[in-house]
C-alpha cells in the first residue's frame, strides 16, 4: 500500500530554517504529483506547494513564495520542503500529498508532521 511519511518537523524561533522530507513507499514515486500541506489550529488546510513529477515545474502558495522551497529526489523516493524565514504564522502542521497526473484530488496523504515558530 502506499505510504507517505514526513519527517524534520519541530519548534524553531521566527526568522529560523527547517526542512522537512517525505518519503513516499508503495508508488512509482516519478509518476506522481507531489505536494505540502499545512492545517494551523481551528483552520481548514491549505496548499503550500507542489512539484511535478520531474521536478522542473514548482509551483506556491502566495504566503510561502520567496521563502520556502519544494524540492525532489525521484531516486529516493523522497519530496523535501525548504522552509527559511519562518515567521509564527506558519505554526502547523504540515502533511505531504500524492497525485498522478490529470487529477485534481490528492488521494494520498502522509500522517503530518508538527512545525512551531516561536516569536
Amino acid at each position: 500500500q502506499v505510504q507517505l511519511v514526513e519527517s524534520g518537523g519541530g519548534l524553531v524561533q521566527a526568522g529560523g530554517s527547517l526542512r522537512l522530507s517525505c518519503a513516499a513507499s508503495g508508488l512509482s514515486f516519478s509518476s506522481y504529483v507531489m505536494g505540502w500541506f499545512r492545517q494551523a489550529p481551528e483552520k481548514e488546510r491549505e496548499f503550500v506547494a507542489r512539484i511535478q513529477r520531474s521536478g522542473s515545474t514548482t509551483n506556491y502558495a502566495n504566503s510561502v513564495k520567496g521563502r520556502f522551497t519544494i524540492s525532489r529526489d525521484n531516486a529516493k523516493n523522497t519530496v523535501y520542503l525548504l522552509m527559511n524565514s519562518l515567521k509564527p504564522e506558519d505554526t502547523a502542521v504540515y502533511y505531504c500529498a500524492a497525485r498522478e497526473v490529470g487529477v485534481h484530488e490528492y488521494p494520498y496523504w502522509g500522517q503530518g508532521t508538527q512545525v512551531t515558530v516561536s516569536s
